[in-house]
């Protein structure tokens, strides 16, 4: 191997010459660059050994030389800078900056050939790419990262927390790029045990829904910053390498510390060592300062001046207390203490926020380290820390705590504010005899104007809504937009009586507007809840659920007006037991509290069972409740779709588990043919549970399906497709006009047991029912009485010619466990139908 050394001194040259010619290698040495130049013009070598400060070019600038290309020596040769007394991690940075592959000192020389060999075998090289781990869930997200940062950094990916600390106990990682919101374990679940693996590890937080709250949490576990998505490639960059070169800032302080310290001893060797990190620390983009036990300013590098446009020799001699803006008066007393305590050595350390005026009295904000240094005799001799302008980050805390607390569309405060303002208020009250008042405001009939002219038309009227609102605010209450179309007011200063004279103020002036936009004109209502905060609930939420009440009661007393929540009322009470009955309805529902009971419907003709209907019942406090109990409230809370669901895939299971029931027929509400996402879920379990499609029939009652035709017959068109079968539940109840029949292209139609259970004796049920029967039949429909409960009426019905039939006669409604039949077995069974209205 043949090696360059460049050094000035002829002692450490000669023992280096001694050591590496012992080991059959090629030494030639210079004196300085000049030398060091043409030698490398007209030779190649294999390694170079240099200082820093040989000659008019450095040993920094000469590797950078080196590195072009411009020699007949390869680029990527392996260089050595040898430093008299050094600050490792400064050294280790700038040497990375150079692309440098080692660092030594002259102390260890005597081991260069060790040094040697681990250069050339690549271990400890600090030129080689800093390692990241992405720990993102989202592949897209992650292979963006790794293109943004592949041209500076080594990038690993890891899919969700667990495989990232399964990397983690493998590599060791220069930084960590980890998501906040992942599936199994959380962002703040990983760092926690990344930062117990290594407490060093510099972690980088990823979110797309930050808050200056999350966003404070997360540096408290630990974090070394955050970004927020989307972001851009130069921002990540500049992110990384912030935060790469963070570790170094920290460490170097400390141990700049230190050798601060020992400097006062050596001035022999401080001149050359001082040169050196004046050149190190003047290229770093932090400032680096020393202060006095004073709180005078001994030390700045030049990232003072780039900072804080001041010049470094106008402003050694300052206190640093000078420089804090002049309007944060606390602020600057605040840190004045703080320096004191150091001083004092009653605190080992600091790390704040300070707001800063530069030289053009623009104000920055800046985050300020520091901490005590002492002699070899444990006298304290100053402080040292660093300044990093932090006024960028500063401006996305404020954009993200603005965004936390209003509304985009209308800039109003958001239900996240309001619930924080509610709990406060109701503890005020709670704790003095002062009380408040709670509006709910529910726009009437909003919904109409999203259906028929789309959101953004809604949006522009609801802006002008939360205009109307705003100029009837006093200065000492509070209005949020919680909702869609839901505002409240929280009224200070104000009784009942007073409330709801403001109330209804609101209510005229709303109904009183005309929202006009181009060419169409809106005008809209609202209704009003009112309740106290008189601080006698246990829960604040309770005062805003009352007001809820009281604003529904508003809307049942034809809308448009106010009415205040109170406890003897009965129109509040009913309503209250109402949203009570619906809400452990939803529980059952999405706890999956359903039992599926199957009734066998015969051949009229044959008395031989041709199907089952399966009758759908909830779950509720350990009690069986029937459909007449809980479909009502279900409509009304508009969770049909969510009941339909559980039904079809409890159904499907069954069949699957049961194939001997060869057919199931489910009666679907009329909610159910209005969500386009239905017969997508119907075919998912039907491939789930590997189901023939002709085993179903789907039923809808003729109500229902006559409130929306077109719906209807779109949907059982591509029920049809789909190669399930349609009945018609409950024909006769609307009885509107027999052309309905046509309409709907329906195999059956089930008469409606009304008038089956009467037709023996009233003589127009009869009629009734052989007209229904008749019309099927001309266009070629199946027909199904119900409500069959004695053999009369059976041999009735056969006389009739109607084709199936169904009711307590024939049996009861049992579990599929009571059919007789066998699980998995093959036997021949019946067709089943889940009626959801029964």
């Amino acid at each position: 191997m043949n090696i360059l050394i460049i050094l000035n001194s002829l002692n450490q040259v000669h023992d280096l010459e001694n050591s590496l010619n012992s080991v059959s290698h090629s030494v030639t040495h210079v004196t300085d660059s000049t030398e060091a130049i043409n030698y490398l013009k007209k030779h190649q070598v294999d390694l170079i050994i240099t200082e820093i400060e040989i000659g008019k070019v450095d040993g920094w600038r000469l590797s950078r030389l080196v590195r072009s290309g411009v020699f007949p020596s390869h680029a990527e040769l392996p260089i050595v800078v040898v430093v008299d007394d050094y600050c490792e991690r400064l050294a280790e940075a700038t040497a990375r900056l150079f692309d440098i592959n080692y660092v030594t000192s002259y102390a260890e020389l005597g081991q260069i050939t060790d040094t040697i060999e681990a250069v050339r075998r690549g271990e400890g090289q600090l030129n080689k790419l800093q390692k990241v781990l992405v720990i993102e869930d989202t592949q897209d997200t992650a292979e963006l990262v790794k293109r943004m940062l592949r041209q500076n950094f080594e990038v690993e990916i890891a899919v969700d927390g667990e495989a990232g600390i399964a990397r983690f106990h493998q590599e060791e990682y220069d930084i960590v790029l980890l998501d906040i919101m992942m599936p199994g374990m959380t962002g703040e679940q990983v760092i926690e045990v990344l930062l117990e693996i290594n407490p060093n590890q510099v972690v980088i937080i990823m979110t797309a829904h930050g808050t200056v709250d999350l966003a404070e949490m997360m540096l408290e576990k630990g974090a070394t910053d955050f970004i927020q998505k989307p972001f851009k490639a130069e921002q990540l960059r500049k992110v990384c390498d912030i935060a790469s070169k963070r570790e170094d800032f920290v460490v170097s302080n400390a141990q700049f510390a230190a050798r601060s310290v020992e400097l006062h001893d050596q001035q022999e060797k401080y001149q050359s060592l001082s040169k050196t990190h004046y050149r190190i620390l003047d290229s770093l983009n932090t400032v680096v300062l020393e202060l006095d036990t004073e709180g005078r300013l001994s030390f700045l590098n030049a990232a003072w001046q780039q900072c804080m446009s001041y010049p470094v020799s106008q402003s050694i001699g300052q206190y640093l207390l000078s420089y804090v803006a002049v309007s944060e008066a606390n602020m600057r007393r605040n840190l004045e203490l703080d320096i004191q305590m150091l001083i004092s050595e009653n605190r080992r350390s600091l790390c704040t926020e300070v707001k800063m005026t530069r030289r053009n009295n623009q104000s920055i904000w800046c985050e300020l380290n520091l901490s005590p240094y002492f002699n070899q005799d444990g006298i304290l001799v100053g402080l040292a820390g660093t300044l990093d302008d932090i006024s960028e980050r500063k401006k996305v805390e404020q954009n993200l705590q603005y965004v936390a607390v209003h509304d985009a569309l209308t800039g109003l405060h958001n239900r996240y504010y309001f619930e924080k303002e509610l709990e406060n208020t109701a503890k005020v009250a709670q704790e003095s005899d002062k009380t408040f008042q709670l509006l709910y405001l529910d726009l009437d009939h909003f919904k109409v104007i999203n259906d028929s002219q789309g959101h953004h038309q809604g949006d522009l009227v609801l802006q002008e809504i939360a205009r109307i609102l705003s100029s009837k605010l006093r200065k000492e209450d509070i209005l949020c937009r919680i909702g869609g179309d839901e505002f409240v007011y929280m009224l200070s200063s104000m009784n009942q009586a007073q409330a709801t004279v403001f109330a209804q103020e609101i209510c005229n002036a709303i109904a009183q507007s005309r929202f006009q936009y181009g060419d169409n004109v809106y005008k809209v209502s609202c209704s009003i809840g009112l309740s106290e905060i008189n601080g006698l609930l246990h829960s604040a939420d309770l005062y805003l659920q009352r007001a809820d009440i009281a604003m529904f009661a508003a809307k049942n007393k034809g809308r448009n007006c106010v009415h205040t929540y109170r406890d003897e009322d009965k129109l509040t009470d009913q309503l209250k037991q109402g949203f009570e009955w619906a809400h452990k309805l939803q529980l059952a529902l999405l706890e999956d509290n359903i039992e599926i009971h199957f009734q066998p419907i015969i051949d009229v003709k044959t008395r031989e069972i041709e199907y089952y209907e399966a009758l759908v019942r909830l779950i509720v406090e350990g009690k069986l409740v029937y459909p007449g109990e809980f479909i009502p409230s279900l409509e009304k809370a508009e969770d049909m779709n969510l009941l339909d669901r559980h039904v079809i895939g409890k159904t499907f299971s069954i069949m699957h588990k049961y194939p001997a029931v060869r057919k199931v027929a489910i009666n679907l509400s009329a909610q159910a043919f209005a969500n386009e996402s239905l017969l997508s879920y119907i075919e998912e379990k039907l491939n789930e549970y590997q189901l023939n499609p002709s085993r179903v029939i789907f039923e809808l009652t003729e109500t229902d399906s006559l409130t929306n035709i077109t719906a209807t017959q779109r949907t059982v068109a591509s029920l049809n497709q789909l190669g399930c079968a349609f009945s018609i539940d409950d024909f006769g109840t609307g009885f509107s006009t027999f052309s309905y029949l046509k309409q709907i292209p329906a195999t059956s139609v089930k008469i409606d047991g009304s008038f089956v259970k009467d037709m023996l004796n009233d003589p127009i049920d009869a009629a009734l029912v052989k007209a229904i029967h008749e019309t099927a039949k001309a266009l070629s429909k199946k027909t199904v009485a119900e409500f069959v409960e004695d053999e009369a009426t059976l041999l009735e019905l056969e006389q009739v010619g109607v084709h199936y039939a169904q009711g307590y006669h024939i049996s009861k409604p049992k579990p599929v466990e009571q059919l007789g039949i066998v699980a998995e077995s093959k036997l021949s069974a019946s067709c089943e139908s889940v009626d959801t209205s029964m």
